[in-house]
């Protein structure tokens, strides 16, 4: 029997065990955890690991334990080529690429294709690890010190094609696919394939229909999280926290002031890989690609055979084909075929007047009243000076 010295520390007093190669610090009771090796004293362990003098029942034990020393992971996906130390984990892996999840969140409505997944995502709901500066619960320290990240502004991990900086390896990675266009994960039913395991899930259900992000406030549900976010932020929400530091407009969400800043800055980061061009918007991206180089989907109206290359042009034109409006005023029966319209009706209801002429000071409703007086008494002021 092999005989080794650890320190347990219990509040101020210091216990000295023999027989155990692991360490615990704790206050309270102490446990005291032994491995599964140890728990048989008396039986015979003729292999020995001779990095660290463990022993064990069987070769097949000490080859499992020796990967520990070795770093040796001779499981591999054959999707992804990612490498694992045992069998299982790889099992558990490749869940990721079929969209599997069997372990459901008894709290939320959340899936995890492995249980220790699950059991990770259940710190979220006990508030272990609690964001001090915004309140956002995390599953685990590391999750938590990388999200602290978002507010330092922090960026450690650098792109070594483009310099775009990253808050942790898994997003460099990510964003790394995006110069070597890699797309490991891959549909079954349509062989479409994504760069994150994510892109997928949410994919796979457009074929099975399901959505389960339902918002809380009106009965819209959606197949994912950051949808629900956007649609109670841009919907139900009149914050406006994120202002532009070259007019002052204020907008919704972060995202929507990048987006109309490289209106000011006259930024392109869009790029074309078949020719020269560049674009202000991802969205002026794909219909370049499709109109000039032919990649990518048309959209088709079943009803006129119209086609579009954006799918919000494509939404709006089949709601408008088929008379169907899912958008209801809370205030009258009347409903719209699209959010802007029925943001635009809502304001008959409201007293609120929040275009305001910086001329004259003059309020009102709707801004294309706003844009028609400003025309009008800068015409006018004009006229006086002459």
């Amino acid at each position: 029997m092999h005989s080794c010295r650890i320190i347990f520390i219990f509040n101020v007093a210091v216990f000295n065990l023999l027989s155990c190669c692991a360490h615990y610090a704790g206050a309270g009771t102490l446990e005291v955890k032994v491995e599964d090796e140890h728990q048989q004293d008396d039986e015979p362990r003729p292999y020995l690991c001779w990095d660290c003098n463990k022993r064990f029942m069987n070769k097949k034990s000490l080859n499992v334990h020796r990967r520990r020393h070795t770093r040796e992971k001779p499981f591999f996906c054959k999707v992804c080529h990612k490498r694992y130390k045992e069998k299982q984990s790889l099992n558990d892996h490749k869940l990721t690429h079929t969209g599997q999840k069997l372990y459901s969140c008894t709290q939320c409505e959340k899936s995890y294709s492995t249980l220790p997944y699950l059991k990770q995502h259940m710190h979220v709901h006990t508030s272990k690890y609690k964001c001090t500066e915004c309140g956002k619960c995390f599953s685990g320290s590391r999750n938590l010190r990388v999200h602290m990240r978002s507010h330092s502004g922090e960026k450690p991990f650098e792109c070594n094609i483009c310099g775009k900086r990253c808050i942790n390896t898994s997003s460099l990675v990510v964003h790394s696919r995006i110069h070597s266009g890699e797309k490991p994960f891959k549909c079954h039913v349509c062989d479409k394939a994504f760069n994150v395991s994510a892109g997928l899930t949410n994919h796979l259900r457009i074929h099975t229909g399901e959505k389960p992000y339902k918002c809380s406030l009106c009965d819209k549900s959606f197949k994912d999280s950051t949808r629900l976010r956007t649609h109670e932020t841009l919907v139900h929400s009149d914050e406006r926290l994120f202002q532009c530091s070259y007019c002052g407009k204020l907008f919704k969400t972060k995202d929507t002031l990048t987006s109309h800043v490289r209106i000011h800055t006259g930024a392109k980061p869009y790029s074309c890989k078949h020719c020269s061009g560049r674009f202000m918007w991802l969205s002026l991206l794909k219909t370049h690609l499709l109109k000039s180089h032919n990649e990518g989907t048309w959209l088709t109206c079943h009803v006129c055979q119209m086609m579009f290359c954006r799918r919000s042009s494509f939404t709006r034109h089949v709601r408008r084909q088929v008379c169907v409006k899912p958008y209801l005023c809370s205030d009258c029966p009347k409903r719209f075929c699209t959010a802007a319209k029925l943001k635009f009706h809502l304001s008959v209801h409201s007293e609120d007047k929040q275009f305001c002429c910086s001329l004259c000071g003059e309020s009102f409703r709707y801004k294309a009243a706003v844009v028609k007086h400003f025309k009008r008494c800068f015409d006018e002021l004009e006229f006086s000076y002459v």
